[in-house]
Formats: C-alpha cells, sequence, structure tokens
C-alpha cells in the first residue's frame, strides 16, 4: 500500500477520489470541464492507498458515460514516453480498467486504444485480459503478431513466452493463437512448457523434508530469516511444527518460544498459540514487551494471539485492550470480532483512541468498525460518521456505511442513498437493500443499477428485492 495525495473531503476532486456516491452527484452538478478535469486527475494518478484491493474503475467508467467524456487524456498517459521506463502496472491498470468497461458500454474509441496499448504498450498483459473480456476473435488474433514478437525466438524469449503462457491471467487470446495456422505451433509449445514448469517445481519442493526434528524445523525458519529478512517463514514452520511435534517437545517449544532467535520464536508461538497451549499467552506478552524484539516479531506474536480459539484469549483481551501499545490494539480487534456486549465500551474507546491517534485510514479501524456495528453500540454514529467522510479507503468506507446500519436510524435516509452511488459494489448492495425510498432519486437510481448490464449480480439481486424483478421496465 502507499498514501497518495488525497484532496479534501468537501471538494469535488477529494470526493470522486474517495469514490464515494456524492463524487458522482456533485460531478453531474458541477460545470462539465471542472467534473472531467477531476475525473481525468483520478484515472491518471490512481487515488487508491491499495489499488489491488479497492474499486474504482466502474465508478469512474460510468461518470465518463455520463458526462460524454472524450479519452484524449487517458490516451496521453498511456502512450507518453514515461511508459518506457515506469514500468509498474499501478501507473496504468486504473486507465486500462476504465477503458475496459467503456468498452463494454460500447465505446469503439476505449477498444481501439487497448488494442493499440496492448500492441506497444509496458502493461500489455493488463490491457490484453481487459480485451480478452471484451473484444471479438478477429481483433484478438489480430494482436498476436505485436504481442508474439515481444518474444524473439532464442532460448531466453521462448522461456519467457512460456512463462507469459502459463502466467495469463485471462487464457482466451492464448487459446485462439494456438489454434491459428501462423502461430499455433509456437504457443502450443509455450503453453506445454509452461505446464511442464510448474509440474517441475511441485516435483523439487525446497522445504523441510520428512523425518525432520522440530529442531531442525526452527533452524530452517531461522535461516529464511537469514536468507531473505523480509520473508519470514514462520506460517510455513508452524506447519512444518504441527506435522513433527509432539508432547514430548513441549519443553523445547516453549524455550524457544521463551528465548530463541526471533524467527525461531516467532514459528514456535504461531505453533502453541494453534495448539492452545496454557503458557502461550504469557509467552506471547514477553514476546510483544521484549526491548530487544524486532518489529517481525512483534507482528508474529500478536499474529499468533489472533490464532487462539479458546476463551481465555477472549478474557486475556479484556486485561489488554487497554494498553496503549501493539498488542492492546490486537487485543481490541479480538473483541470486536468475538467479545460480548459488556466489550462494546471497550471496544469503543479503542475505535475513537485510533481515529485520534492515527486518523481516519489506521488499519485497525476496519474490524473496530465491524465491532461496533456487530454489537450494536448506538453512541458510536459520530465517529462512525466522521470514518465514512473522511476515509480514503473505499473499503473501510463500506465497513463504517455497514456499522451505521446497525446503530444509526438516520442512516436509511441519509448516507444509504449516497451509497447507491458508490464505487463498492458491496455498499451499493448495502444501499439497496436499506435506501429509504421516499427520495425520488433512489427509485431512478435502483432501476438503473437493475437495468446496467456491468452491474454485479449481488447488487442487482438486492434492487429487485426491494423494486421488484422488472424494476428496469418499471
Amino acid at each position: 500500500m502507499f498514501d497518495p495525495d488525497i484532496a479534501p473531503s468537501g471538494t469535488l476532486l477529494g470526493l470522486l477520489q474517495r469514490g464515494r456516491g456524492d463524487g458522482t452527484l456533485h460531478a453531474l452538478a458541477a460545470p462539465r470541464a471542472e467534473a472531467l478535469a477531476a475525473l481525468d486527475d483520478c484515472v491518471l494518478r490512481d487515488p487508491r492507498r491499495d489499488w489491488q484491493l479497492e474499486n474504482r474503475s466502474l465508478y469512474y467508467a460510468r461518470l465518463y458515460m455520463q458526462l460524454d467524456g472524450g479519452l484524449e487524456e487517458i490516451e496521453r498517459h498511456l502512450f507518453h514516453p514515461d511508459d518506457r521506463t515506469d514500468t509498474r502496472e499501478e501507473r496504468t491498470g486504473l486507465a486500462l480498467s476504465v477503458l475496459g468497461h467503456l468498452a463494454s458500454y460500447g465505446r469503439d474509441a476505449a477498444l481501439l486504444l487497448l488494442r493499440s496499448y496492448a500492441a506497444v504498450g509496458a502493461n500489455w498483459r493488463w490491457a490484453l485480459d481487459e480485451l480478452a473480456l471484451r473484444d471479438t476473435d478477429d481483433g484478438l488474433l489480430s494482436l498476436a503478431p505485436a504481442v508474439l514478437a515481444r518474444f524473439p525466438e532464442t532460448p531466453e524469449g521462448e522461456a519467457e513466452l512460456a512463462a507469459a503462457v502459463r502466467d495469463a491471467f485471462e487464457p482466451r487470446p492464448w487459446r485462439l493463437w494456438a489454434e491459428d495456422a501462423r502461430y499455433g505451433a509456437r504457443v502450443r509449445a509455450a503453453g506445454e512448457q509452461g505446464s511442464f514448469d510448474r509440474w517441475q517445481r511441485q516435483l523439487t519442493p525446497s522445504g523441510p523434508r520428512p523425518g525432520w526434528s522440530v529442531r531442525e524445523v526452527l533452524q530452517w525458519a531461522e535461516d529464511g530469516r537469514a536468507a531473505r529478512p523480509a520473508e519470514w517463514r514462520t506460517g510455513a514452520a508452524a506447519r512444518c511444527l504441527a506435522a513433527v511435534a509432539g508432547p514430548e517437545d513441549r519443553p523445547e517449544l516453549l524455550a524457544a518460544a521463551r528465548s530463541g532467535p526471533d524467527a525461531a520464536r516467532a514459528a514456535a508461538l504461531h505453533h502453541l498459540a494453534e495448539r492452545g497451549d496454557p503458557e502461550t499467552l504469557d509467552l506471547i506478552e514477553a514476546a510483544v514487551t521484549d526491548p530487544l524484539g524486532c518489529a517481525e516479531l512483534t507482528e508474529a506474536a500478536t499474529g499468533a494471539f489472533l490464532r487462539m480459539r479458546a476463551v481465555a484469549a477472549v478474557e486475556r483481551a479484556r486485561i489488554w485492550a487497554h494498553r496503549p501499545d501493539r498488542l492492546g490494539a490486537v487485543a481490541a480487534g479480538l473483541l470486536a470480532r468475538r467479545g460480548g456486549a459488556q466489550d462494546a465500551g471497550a471496544v469503543l474507546a479503542a475505535l475513537r483512541r485510533t481515529v485520534q491517534a492515527e486518523g481516519p485510514d489506521a488499519d485497525g479501524l476496519w474490524e473496530l468498525a465491524d465491532g461496533v456495528g456487530r454489537l450494536g453500540v448506538d453512541c458510536a454514529a459520530p465517529v462512525l460518521r466522521h470514518i465514512y467522510r473522511e476515509t480514503s479507503s473505499s473499503h473501510l468506507r463500506g465497513r463504517a456505511a455497514a456499522a451505521l446500519a446497525a446503530t444509526d436510524p438516520g442512516f436509511a435516509a441519509g448516507f444509504a442513498v449516497e451509497c447507491l452511488w458508490d464505487c463498492e459494489e458491496t455498499t451499493r448492495e448495502l444501499a439497496a437493500r436499506t435506501a429509504a425510498t421516499g427520495d425520488a432519486r433512489v427509485v431512478e437510481q435502483l432501476r438503473r443499477l437493475a437495468a446496467d448490464p456491468a452491474e454485479e449480480t449481488e447488487v442487482q439481486t438486492a434492487v429487485r428485492g426491494r423494486i421488484g424483478p422488472d424494476a428496469a421496465e418499471v
């Protein structure tokens, strides 16, 4: 994830960057040139904190259609000289996804842009995936020469081609090319090589072998930390421990969890937590508060705590939830998921504390917002409204909306109306189920969603549950 430059929530640009329903409504009411400038800014400078999780493409594509926006700025961005040096998917991925939706809506210019970019652009794989879902067979076949020319007919080029065929997200173009007499032999050979490579990797695992002892597994975990400091083998080592450890190994595992090297300590804590060992909670607290422990050990220890299913873990969370450190935050999150009515105050306090200390985009807010909604904490509505308005994460906004639906009597006639235009389908689905139909805009938008072929099935099901199976024709 990264932190993009997000405009204030009260501005048109800020609303569109967040993907809020009010962004669409304000854009349609604003001068067209101003709205299109803000829309282009969003598409060309992806505003999402996590571009692999949050949705924006359909939201922006719909607004291009409603504003009858041109694609000149997108074309300039895709074919800019920067495309040769900055080949990150996130530079062009959102623009390509928007073009894909526009092509689905019948914008031929969008389809032609995708074809052109697939032929020469750095992020050609993404463009090809968009075309695989929307282009004709003839259109895809016309791209074969340009795509295959990317791979020289050398051993290295053929290996890269095999990897491209093997890892393709949408296989339709490759299947078409494999059936064409002009390219079929080469593409089929690449597909066969890719399958062979996958099979070969499965036959040569690099992990522990049967017969390893607890000590050897823990050493393997520590060796992994030395080889790749950013990629600990904690989970894999814990799974191996589950296969090799017996009751007689408990003293060794406890010793490792108490004072072993960090990676081995993390693996032992993970294993003991999954087994519900009674000493694990004290060992987790010791690891988190160890002044010599690293940040990765703290995360592993708190992760082990979250894996515990015993009632003792909830009881300990009630003690830890008021701590000002990482362990306190994780304990409050556990209470948000598994606590009872008596924990409502602690969860609400953690929600307020997190917003005040870390702002409306803090990672821990997701489960805390879920928790106050699950526990029906009515007095949480003000802080939930603040999160809804200010967060740049559309997923967190959706969580806040769901919690407001459970805690705020005014939600149905308020934020739920705006949510019908939200960028996240789960938020639109919630709105379709709850928005008060006394507002004429609500019924009109419900019908529009029901008739839109690009809308998600879950949203359309919710819409038809409100206004009938023939909603589009009403």
